[in-house]
């Protein structure tokens, strides 16, 4: 390697071949992620939905990636629980 090679200027075509290469991979995977945001919300959406009535509006879903960790938020806006068990009738007294 030459000394002078460090201070030529690059040509532009590679470096923008290069920075359309990250540009796309970056964009195939916002895209695939959110197909797969989709389908994980809808999925929980049927679950939390055979317990609890709740709408796809108060379903939030989140995936944050970092270097070597991605994690996945889910909040869920419930409704008021206040009665949590239902009520049961008295339990008849071994005596009877």
């Amino acid at each position: 390697m030459n000394l002078l090679d460090l201070f030529r200027k690059k040509p532009s075509a590679p470096v923008a071949r290069e920075r359309l290469q990250v540009l796309l991979a970056h964009e195939r995977g916002a895209h695939g992620q959110s197909e797969l945001l989709a389908k994980l919300q809808e999925e929980i959406l049927q679950v939390i939905a055979k317990h609890i009535k709740v709408s796809k509006e108060q379903v939030h879903i989140k995936v944050d990636r970092a270097d070597e960790i991605a994690t996945l938020e889910i909040d869920v806006e419930m409704p008021d629980l206040s009665p949590l068990a239902p009520s049961r009738p008295p339990l008849a007294s071994a005596r009877s």
